[in-house]
């Protein structure tokens, strides 16, 4: 077992879902089904995995819908951000931002409908009325006190803790009580520091490059300032990586992504835009400068957009949904220089917040959680643009850190007309319902239009590779002790509660289901 000093493990409550409850994108009223979780921490490794299986989170509560019942089948939709090339369409908004911000042109003439979520909370609101219906907070004291004492109990066993490490271990269970006490992850994780307002690195500017790349590349950057200062704190900002989009010949060849958002503008332009990337979980010091005015655009944004009544859009509502998360922040020297966990980029004009796009920095990708906007800018198709810039940001983390390249967008409803845009960022895939293979979209339209439910993995003998085929080896947090499922099961009468683990472990798969925590109260 390892210690606290390490890395807390995930954290888990699953609950069986067993009735049907509203949709938030067709609105039946009872047409939606999903399985969720309560995660009270997770490591970015955990979810990674839990997304590659159709999980996906909305704050602290990770659900996967029951793709063959619910009402409106939810696909897992990723982009390959190193193949992506702008459509012509998505050029037309890149261009759109460029003259707003060089002469403060708006565009004129009906403003195409911006593609949208629905609200966060009715995205997951059959989920939520479970939740508040179960009552699901388990008594976090008694957990912190099962967690710490199993831990003690197994270092113990091992006789290899030294005064220091048992130091170290009563350091981390504070801190995890605290985690677990309030809500917040773990503060324990260093973290890159993070910019003052206003002081922030800019992705909206490419970074300051060596001299010697500079000269060998001077035609292609010429269009690109650098970063006076030289340095950046926390992350690097947005630039293109030569080996993989290497400076474009004489030819015809079509603009990258970068030569688009980051072409040239005059010294006097109308506006400034600056994109900055803060952590939301554990709060940064710029996180919580600036949180009221984010809250302020996030409110806005569900009056008008959504139609949201004045006291819908609370602070608790805002906090629970787009900054409490589970996912323990993370700094390895091979990752991306921001660290893994969750964050707000924040889109800045002119000095003031008109977008915040909501993001996780897992291992293998950049996963969209949710973007919000100020309603008076609704004609930049901040949606859009958003998109397109997560879609870059990809493809810098990607140059320090290569096992990232992929960018998740939620889900893919093919049944909702108003969900279905994402399916024009391409190249992209959609993840199998069955075997949790990834196939091509274009592969998978045609069974789509025919079925709302579709097993995309051609191959009849087919299985799902990550299944559970060892649930005796589920680990389980019961009475103080952490126990692999084969003990736990032999104390339990409830048959009830067999088929609750193993629907869990076929959903988590073998995988997680050895890695994560799984509280029985």
């Amino acid at each position: 077992m390892a210690s606290w000093a390490a890395l807390s493990p995930s954290i888990v409550e699953y609950f069986e879902g067993e009735d049907f409850y509203r949709c938030g994108y067709c609105k039946n009223e009872s047409g939606s089904r999903s399985n969720g979780m309560w995660a009270h921490s997770m490591t970015v490794q955990d979810y990674q995995d839990l997304i590659d299986r159709g999980w996906r989170r909305s704050g602290k509560y990770v659900y996967k819908p029951v793709m063959n019942q619910t009402c409106c089948p939810q696909y897992t939709i990723r982009c390959r951000p190193l193949q992506f090339q702008p459509s012509k369409s998505h050029k037309k908004v890149l261009k759109k931002m460029l003259k707003f911000l060089a002469k403060g042109e708006i565009s004129e003439g009906h403003c195409e409908d911006e593609p949208m979520e629905p609200t966060v909370e009715d995205a997951v609101a059959g989920d939520f009325a479970l939740i508040n219906k179960l009552d699901i907070q388990c008594d976090l004291k008694t957990l912190n006190d099962d967690l710490k004492e199993s831990l003690e109990s197994e270092e113990k066993k091992k006789g290899k803790s030294s005064k220091k490490e048992e130091s170290n271990e009563l350091i981390q269970s504070q801190e995890v009580e605290k985690k677990l006490g309030s809500g917040e992850p773990s503060h324990s994780v260093k973290v890159h520091a993070v910019p003052k307002p206003g002081e922030g690195a800019d992705l909206s500017k490419p970074p300051c490059r060596k001299a010697k790349e500079i000269r060998k590349e001077r035609k292609r950057l010429k269009l690109m300032q650098q970063n006076p200062d030289g340095e950046l704190e926390g992350f690097q900002v947005q630039r293109e990586p030569p080996s993989l989009f290497p400076a474009k010949a004489k030819s015809n060849q079509p603009k990258s992504l970068e030569d688009l958002i980051f072409e040239s503008l005059p010294e006097n332009t109308s506006h400034k835009l600056e994109v900055r990337v803060v952590r939301s979980s554990p709060p940064s010091s710029q996180f919580k400068a600036t949180f009221q005015e984010s809250y302020q655009v996030y409110k806005r944004y569900q009056m008008v957009i959504h139609k949201d009544p004045p006291d819908k859009p609370t602070v608790s509502q805002f906090t629970r949904f787009l900054c409490n998360s589970p996912l323990e922040a993370e700094n390895p020297p091979s990752g991306p220089d921001c660290g893994y966990g969750s964050f707000h980029q924040q889109y800045w004009l002119d000095g003031k917040i008109v977008a915040v796009g909501v993001i996780d920095i897992l291992p293998y990708c950049v996963s969209s959680v949710y973007l919000y906007y100020d309603p008076d800018y609704s004609f930049l198709s901040l949606g859009v643009y958003s998109a397109l810039r997560e879609i870059a940001f990809t493809r810098q983390l990607h140059e320090k850190t290569s096992q990232l390249s992929y960018y998740y967008m939620g889900f893919y409803i093919h049944s909702c007309p108003k969900m279905k845009y994402k399916g024009q960022y391409r190249p992209s895939d959609l993840l199998c319902p069955e075997t949790y293979v990834w196939v091509p979209i274009e592969q998978c339209l045609p069974s789509l239009e025919n079925s709302k439910y579709c097993r995309f993995n051609q191959d009849p003998e087919a299985v799902d590779e990550g299944r559970s085929k060892e649930p005796d080896r589920l680990q389980v947090l019961y009475k103080k002790a952490i126990m692999p499922y084969g003990v736990y099961k032999k104390q339990q009468k409830d048959p009830s509660e067999e088929a609750t683990v193993l629907q869990y472990a076929r959903l988590v798969g073998q995988t997680c289901s050895e890695r994560m925590l799984l509280f029985r109260n």
